[in-house]
């Protein structure tokens, strides 16, 4: 979105680490207005990846559900440290320093989601401490206190950013997990329909640090998956878990559908091939996206903006272009893929500086609008 230069504007750094664990997008965003009247431009982009060690620390304590204490503040060093890195990174490309940040906007890394119970892991004061600028975190849990999921709280930046007067737009991020927000045309913002619709990349990339421990943990392009035959009982016996006929709001957790993925694949019988198997995942990802949308919103018309790293999984695109006529990618209407969720955090953080609530309880199921986010302060 374009921002008239000669209105007061504000740069906030939005970084996050998603359910994929594999590191940390930081959108540097100039942010005009307040509350619904806001505008975005990204001034920058920079993705950082988690060194391996990290990876394998937060895949042990997700999948396990155990941690010792020292470990877990271990990583919360470990995962600030690598956010902040991230931060200076893009402040350094973009030719900035820390003071002209307003604040950073940092999601954290999630290690557990079952609402009201929720941990997005980070240690904000060493972030304010590295980066030298006052950090807005912590943002699900006022509206689990409220009652909500705490989740998804994105759909506040796509209405932002891509409502539209005259189109029914269906904004879909396919991280670890998938999500999506329904914008009716000339909607307001409590008509936003957005859940969790299950699994994202999070079973092709568990499939992938199976089948090789020690390589990158996803299949990249989807190329392996392309390569597959999809195994159609197997697509059946996980989309009759109860999580895809419930209604929204919900949100779900990568572990969760790991774990249902298992339980099926058990039950299979003949072992499948590393590319049948890759194919069958993604063939899950798209079926349980498709029947989501469909259950909640019904048949009607849309056009569907795709983001997040599933963006670039051609068996993922590809199965869900068989059944939506409209399937862009958000740098069609000028938003970095990889870069939408930093924004949207960026966005949320502004939010919570104004004081302004930043969750839909349409979406979220609160009882009632809430500022999220708690700030720590820049260092003295």
């Amino acid at each position: 979105m374009h921002v008239a230069t000669n209105e007061p504007s504000r740069l906030i750094a939005g970084a996050m680490s998603g359910t994929s664990a594999d590191g940390v997008d930081v959108a540097i965003v100039r942010i005009v207005g307040s509350g619904m009247t806001m505008r975005a431009t990204i001034v920058h982009h920079l993705a950082h990846a988690f060194d391996a060690s990290l990876k394998q620390k937060i895949f042990a304590i997700r999948g396990s559900g155990t941690v010792a204490l020292r470990d877990l503040a271990e990583l919360a060093h470990d995962l600030s440290l690598a956010y902040a890195t991230a931060i200076n990174a893009a402040l350094r490309a973009a030719h900035l320093s820390a003071d002209a940040l307003t604040a950073i906007a940092a999601h954290g890394q999630t290690l557990f989601h079952a609402p009201p119970l929720t941990i997005q892991w980070l240690d904000p004061a060493l972030l304010a401490a590295r980066v030298g600028c006052p950090v807005v975190s912590d943002f699900r849990r006022a509206d689990c206190a409220a009652g909500g999921q705490g989740a998804p709280l994105v759909p506040f930046a796509d209405y932002i950013v891509f409502r539209d007067a005259a189109k029914h737009r269906v904004l879909l991020n396919i991280g670890g997990i998938a999500n999506l927000s329904s914008i009716p045309a000339g909607g307001a913002i409590d008509d936003v329909i957005a859940f969790d619709t299950g699994p994202g990349n999070c079973i092709s990339d568990h499939l992938c640090r199976q089948l090789d421990p020690t390589g990158p943990g996803y299949d990249a392009n989807g190329a392996r998956a392309m390569a597959g035959q999809v195994d159609a009982r197997l697509v059946e016996s996980v989309m009759a878990a109860d999580y895809f006929r419930q209604p929204p709001p919900k949100s779900t957790d990568v572990p969760t559908m790991i774990d249902l993925f298992e339980r099926a694949r058990a039950t299979a019988g003949t072992p499948l091939p590393a590319a049948d198997l890759l194919a069958t995942a993604c063939a899950i990802t798209a079926a349980s996206i498709l029947t989501a949308f469909r259950a909640a919103v019904g048949d009607a018309p849309a056009e569907w903006v795709v983001s997040g790293g599933g963006a670039n999984n051609g068996a993922i695109m590809r199965a869900l272009g068989q059944r939506v006529p409209t399937l862009l990618r958000s740098e069609d209407l000028g938003v970095d893929a990889a870069a939408k969720e930093a924004l949207a955090f960026a966005l949320l953080g502004a939010a919570t500086l104004d004081g302004e609530p930043g969750n839909l309880p349409s979406v979220t199921g609160a009882s009632r609008r809430v500022v999220g986010g708690t700030v720590t302060p820049r260092p003295g």
